[in-house]
């Protein structure tokens, strides 16, 4: 995995390596933060859905040396998600970093739509990363320190065509990304919020969204597209600011993508 040139964003207490939380981890975008955190010198809590996918990547991270607490959670599940804070509270008693990488995507149309799609999205794009940014500030307050980085997409800054609610769901990361800066700065809290909004990136999500194998390497093959590494090293360099330097938003794009 390529380096930067920057080092990792490590809290005032040096005794003990930062901690980092990162959902959708099993695998894509967030399996490979977890991989540059683990480098960069963080202790990491991961949580999925798939438990097969999410054993595994814990077992590859704990190869890094790292200290790690994985836990299967589906965040359409608000106490699965109550439960998974509490375990990295008694496990380590602090947060310096929450990564809301989890997210979905349906194909379906504001005209036609299924409802049961329709509601997974803001269930796991909107609500879900309400509540992780919620308990991660809790666990963040006694320290006045950490920081927040929401994966979100460029469908959150222009609608392409047929998306329905998925983008509208990533329009209200956006929102949602400033909002939560101007209530920090409202409460003079040192915590940061920033976010990523990737365009086209090779995971599953194509063939996901598109039900098709076939559309998702017709996606992937059009021209070079970004790689969940180039996600993961982007959100290094944000976490590797120094205090005074809060990076909102990073828009990356495939080089010969036009929209």
């Amino acid at each position: 995995m390529p380096p930067i040139n920057t080092p990792p964003n490590t809290p005032p207490n040096t005794l003990q390596r930062p901690v980092a939380i990162v959902t959708g981890a099993s695998s894509g975008i967030g399996l490979a933060i977890a991989r540059r955190l683990a480098a960069d010198g963080y202790d990491l809590a991961i949580c999925a859905r798939r438990e097969d996918k999410l054993a595994k990547a814990a077992d590859m991270l704990r190869r890094q040396d790292i200290n790690v607490l994985s836990q299967t959670v589906d965040l359409r599940n608000e106490a699965q998600i109550l439960d998974f804070f509490a375990a990295v509270n008694a496990k380590w008693g602090q947060l310096d970093v929450l990564i809301n990488n989890a997210g979905l995507g349906h194909k379906e149309s504001l005209m036609a739509g299924k409802t049961a799609a329709w509601r997974e999205m803001l269930e796991v794009n909107v609500l879900a990363l309400c509540i992780c940014t919620r308990e991660a500030i809790s666990l963040m307050q006694p320290a006045n320190s950490g920081h927040i980085l929401h994966v979100s997409s460029m469908s959150g800054h222009r609608v392409p065509a047929i998306t329905g609610v998925y983008s509208a769901s990533k329009f209200a990361v956006r929102s949602l990304t400033e909002t939560l800066r101007r209530e920090l700065r409202a409460a003079n809290s040192n915590i940061r919020i920033s976010s990523v909004s990737p365009g086209i990136v090779e995971t599953e999500f194509a063939e996901k969204y598109h039900q098709s194998a076939e559309q998702a390497e017709k996606t992937y093959g059009q021209f070079p597209v970004l790689q969940a590494v180039d996600i993961a090293n982007a959100i290094a360099y944000a976490l590797s600011q120094p205090e005074h330097v809060e990076v909102n938003d990073i828009l990356i794009r495939p080089t010969q993508q036009t929209s």
